[in-house]
């Protein structure tokens, strides 16, 4: 339970993420137009709301798999050590894959997973971040698509929690301590 109290500002609203995922969707699918079924992985646990929209969205044959990477635990702060807590259930050697993720900031889960799942020989390998904090990044990556960029700010909502609290918050909001 966080230890002060706290209110959240509205940063990002419902409307505007559904158009968002409604225009990056069309551009996945013209990038993974030839798959014959593309591999949807989800970091757990902030992406699960990210991709449950965005695969309703796709044009295309898919699977859904899922990740669980920690680095942050309850805390504000990233501890930039990556641990593996679930791994995919199936082989992706020359498969098609997508990387779903709520959030980067400074970059260590992505390009610690991305390193992974390319070290298993996926046919394509592309990311896609809800949120992006560039001015937080500490590693040299760069997701194949971004949702919004924002400022570094904690945020909450749409599946992104402070102390596994908010993540149904239809928007992502700034938290403010008060």
């Amino acid at each position: 339970m966080p230890q002060r109290p706290y209110e959240i500002d509205e940063m990002i609203s419902a409307k505007s993420i559904a158009a968002r995922i409604e225009s990056l969707s069309r551009e996945i699918s013209t990038e993974f137009s030839g798959t014959d079924k593309l591999i949807v992985v989800g970091l757990l646990r902030g992406s699960f709301v990210f991709i449950a929209d965005l695969v309703r969205e796709l044009d295309l044959p898919i699977e859904v798999d899922f990740i669980e990477a920690s680095s942050y635990g309850d805390g504000m702060e990233s501890s930039r050590e990556v641990r593996i807590l679930k791994d995919l259930r199936a082989a992706i050697e020359g498969r098609d894959v997508l990387v779903v993720e709520d959030i980067v900031d400074t970059g260590h889960t992505l390009k610690h997973v991305m390193g992974m799942l390319r070290a298993r020989k996926p046919s394509k390998l592309k990311s896609i971040a809800l949120l992006n904090k560039a001015e937080r990044r500490e590693v040299d990556f760069k997701s194949s698509w971004i949702g919004f960029e924002i400022p570094d700010e904690f945020v909450v909502g749409y599946g992104i929690d402070f102390a596994q609290r908010n993540r149904n918050l239809p928007y992502i909001g700034k938290v403010r301590f008060t």
